[in-house]
């Protein structure tokens, strides 16, 4: 699934959308298929967490890509790259210049679209933390102290779940769960825990999230080892028994969150991997 660093990018890449006009929309999810953004200009495109907004003139288009969603970019009239069943969202913005032509862009296979007024834009990410991507994550009130203080709020809840919780921090997704965890040397399944050592523990990781998540922002691949070879760029996600790149003992896999497992109503259980050496 997508996390912080992938959106950010995609971000980057719409970018172009803005100041042109819609001519022609289609939203193609039943609740919103009579929403007509014909007319309005796209004044500003951007990410929070995992979630991607644009803003037609007041009008907000919200969308997550979930584990297949992926906007494609193309001339407009030109075949599309993907099968027209996936589309759930179709614009076709005006040329930038007079006489040029006109872009389309799809939004395929996206696992969440709505549209909102613009007015209601703080109490739809109301429930998200701290964006661990924001240009101030350091210094903001609502920043990295906040996302500290709930991570901590919940001492008997395991330091995997609770990092990926985006009530907790808005962006941190499985991968970069599991390589944190890895590199901050912290056993995923271990409850986060109180005191002075807990604290020290949990900001360690929100600091590396946002190092490691920051560093990768300009990547074509997320890489945590520095290894740019194919395959080479993990040091525990996606590796069960496969041995450990530092210490040579065979990668655990295991699950984290769902009700089962003491997770929260409603959380869904995840994998989780970890070198039970490097990591104990």
């Amino acid at each position: 699934m997508p996390e912080g660093d992938s959106v950010l990018q995609l971000s980057d890449r719409m970018q172009w959308m803005t100041g042109r006009t819609v001519t022609r929309s289609d939203i193609r999810v039943p609740r919103f298929a009579t929403e007509d953004l014909t007319g309005r200009q796209a004044v500003r495109v951007w990410p929070y967490g995992k979630h991607l907004f644009m803003d037609f003139g007041g009008r907000i288009l919200h969308t997550h890509l979930k584990m297949e969603g992926v906007w494609s970019v193309h001339a407009a009239g030109s075949r599309w790259r993907r099968p027209g069943h996936t589309a759930r969202v179709v614009l076709r913005l005006s040329p930038q210049h007079a006489g040029g032509a006109e872009i389309e862009t799809v939004g395929h296979s996206l696992g969440f679209v709505r549209l909102f007024d613009r007015d209601d834009y703080d109490q739809v990410v109301g429930h998200l933390g701290p964006d661990i991507l924001a240009s101030d994550w350091e210094n903001a009130v609502f920043g990295r102290d906040e996302a500290l203080g709930r991570i901590l709020a919940r001492p008997d809840r395991s330091i995997g779940a609770a990092l990926l919780d985006q009530r907790n921090v808005a962006g941190i997704g499985n991968e970069y769960r599991a390589e944190i965890c890895f590199l901050g040397g912290v056993d995923p399944r271990h409850p986060v825990g109180s005191g002075p050592e807990a604290e020290a523990t949990a900001a360690h990781l929100l600091d590396l999230s946002r190092k490691v998540m920051w560093e990768n922002r300009r990547e074509p691949r997320r890489l945590f080892t520095g290894d740019r070879r194919p395959g080479m760029g993990n040091y525990v996600f996606g590796r069960a028994a496969k041995p450990c790149r530092r210490c040579g003992t065979a990668i655990h896999k295991g699950f984290l969150g769902g009700v089962d497992a003491g997770g929260d109503d409603g959380e869904l259980e995840r994998v989780i991997w970890w070198c039970p050496v490097c990591q104990a």
